[in-house]
């Protein structure tokens, strides 16, 4: 029932997708429960990239006993809600779930460095699921890769110079689809009206990627 208490094969889906990288709400409307139930299921039992189903459902057993109500950490959790919060933003603006996941992962750590090994762990996933989010993010440029010759590992590296890069990678592939839309519309011809459309799309866009490069190296040093 929606408003019964989660049993463990409840917390054993939930596990199941938050390593699928479904929001909460997804989750929420395959077990037929509300997003808070889900969010503060998770927030109090270690949030989304330490969740452990049977440790959850232990802890929820021992409280039922005690009698007591849900630890502190439910209450006092900004930081979970914040990413998560971030993690929802950046899935909106188009980066696949997973992709946003390692890329939040990587803002938030303390000098923007992790190892392969280390993103799989701290988000409970498999090593292919962070290998495709990577090269999304190395190939965009909100990420780069260095190499670590002893240990002979990739290590990813979230940097001041990743706003920058990004935002050159993305106004370069953007510039190339304006530059197509308007060597269509001359193949079409100009006074057609798909070439006419066409014309005025790749113009526009031409013109708004070209004012956002000019931007952005107007505005680079404030990242040095």
């Amino acid at each position: 029932m929606p408003g019964g208490r989660l049993t463990q094969q409840d917390r054993q889906r939930i596990a199941a997708g938050l390593a699928d990288g479904l929001s909460y709400a997804e989750i929420a409307r395959r077990l037929d429960r509300t997003t808070s139930t889900i969010s503060r299921e998770v927030a109090r039992n270690g949030g989304p990239g330490d969740y452990r189903p049977q440790r959850a459902h232990q802890a929820t057993v021992q409280r039922a006993r005690r009698g007591i109500p849900a630890p502190a950490r439910e209450a006092s959790a900004p930081s979970g809600t914040t990413e998560e919060e971030i993690i929802e933003l950046a899935v909106r603006s188009g980066l696949p779930r997973m992709t946003a996941r390692v890329h939040v992962d990587l803002l938030l750590s303390e000098d923007g460095r992790r190892t392969a090994a280390e993103l799989t762990r701290r988000l409970n996933v498999s090593p292919a699921s962070v290998s495709v989010a990577v090269n999304f993010l190395v190939e965009h440029g909100y990420v780069r890769r260095e190499r670590d010759p002893q240990r002979r590992r990739d290590i990813y590296v979230v940097d001041d110079d990743a706003w920058y890069n990004s935002i050159v990678i993305s106004s370069q592939q953007t510039l190339e689809s304006a530059q197509a839309a308007m060597a269509a519309a001359e193949r079409l011809g100009p006074e057609s009206p798909v070439g006419q459309r066409l014309a005025k799309g790749g113009t526009f866009l031409e013109r708004v990627v070209l004012d956002m490069r000019e931007s952005a190296d107007r505005w680079r040093g404030l990242l040095s």
